[in-house]
Parts: structure tokens; sequence; C-alpha cells
């Protein structure tokens, strides 16, 4: 594939990280080459060296631009959100679930591919995945002070409903059917209702839930 006429730096750094995304996603990053990253973007492989330094600096800024983006859209659906606990984690389920089913590669290489990373570049990966998990837990936290939610470890029960929420990039499909709006409706469902639990003297859980948050 010959290289496209008018094509510049901007847009060849750009394909480089969407070929590079499709093909460690498709092939894994020790099988992918740069010989057959820069054939599939239409360069020669020395000019792939104008825009990455080495390989493994290409998967550590596609899982960093991925860290990046999750953090800073949730922490916009969450100051969007009502102040109630209960809204703000709903706000969280339904970006996490909607975020993750639409940036399938990018989840699917952040999780998969993190071993590959050096030891600096994984440190720095895994202190952004803290700080997202951290918002979950500070969620949780907030949840029992303010006794909306009955939760024995908050740690862990951000663990489990981040490997829930997670877990639908592995089974949902668009042709499926269920529509991503009930994919997210099913999960808010399952972790609100687990979450806030039967205080002595509380309401039956079951009628329980922030407004505009049907039951499944």
């Amino acid at each position: 594939m010959g290289r496209k006429a008018g094509s510049n730096g901007q847009r060849t750094a750009a394909a480089i990280r969407r070929v590079g995304l499709r093909l460690i996603y498709r092939r894994g990053f020790e099988a992918m080459s740069l010989r057959e990253l820069a054939a599939e973007v239409g360069i020669q492989a020395a000019s792939l060296y104008n825009h990455i330094r080495t390989k493994q600096d290409l998967l550590f800024d596609l899982i960093r631009e991925h860290m990046e983006a999750l953090l800073a859209q949730t922490d916009a659906a969450l100051g969007a959100a009502p102040a109630a606990v209960s809204e703000r984690l709903y706000a969280f389920i339904t970006h996490h679930i909607l975020y993750h089913l639409e940036k399938k590669q990018e989840v699917f290489i952040a999780n998969f591919e993190l071993r590959a990373l050096e030891p600096s570049h994984y440190a720095t990966i895994v202190a952004m995945r803290r700080a997202y998990e951290g918002r979950l837990i500070a969620l949780l936290d907030a949840g029992v002070a303010a006794g909306e939610f009955e939760i024995r470890d908050t740690r862990v029960t951000a663990y489990a409903i981040l490997a829930m929420l997670t877990g639908a990039c592995t089974w949902y499909k668009p042709e499926g059917r269920l529509t991503k709006a009930e994919v997210v409706e099913l999960h808010t469902h399952m972790v609100l209702h687990g979450c806030i639990g039967r205080l002595p003297g509380a309401a039956d859980p079951r009628s329980t839930r922030p407004a505009g948050v049907r039951t499944a």
C-alpha cells in the first residue's frame, strides 16, 4: 500500500496509533512487528521513527491515552451528576459501561498487554488505574458514611463492581438482544441494589433507588 498523497506528520502519527491499536488487539503486542505496522499505515519502516521511538513506547502511549481519557471523562460525568451519592454512583456505572463498550480495543489492550510494559511504564499505568479505582472507592465510602450504603469492605466491593462492569466487554454484541441502555440498566440495578443494604429501620432496598433509575 503506497503512501497517501497529501499526508502530513499529524495525520501519519494518528494513523500509526489507530493501526497500531488494531494490530495489537488482533495479533498481540509481541507478535505485531513494526514492519507490519508501517506497511499497514503506508509508510517506510524507517519513517516510523519520526513518530515513535520504540514499539514499547507505542504501547505505553496507547494505554496512557486510554487511561487519561477514562479518568477525564469519568470526572466530567461525576461533576455533572446530582449531589446524592447514589446518583453519582449511577453516573459512574453508566459512564464506565458505555465507555468500555465503545472502546473495546483500548480496554482489551490496557488489561491484557499491561504485562508487556517495561517497569517504569508499568508503574505509571498502575498508578492511573489506582486513581480510577479510587474514584469508585470514594463513592462507596461516601455512601456508607451517609448511611445510604451497607458495605463491609468498600475496596473489595469496588474491585468486584469494576470486574463485573468491565466484563460486559467480553460478551456484549451490538447485534444481540440487549441494547447498550439495557446493559446499563441491568448493571446499575445489580450494583445499586447490592450496595443499598437492609439497615435497621430502613425501607426495603427493592423500593429504594435514585430518581430516574428504573429497576430491571
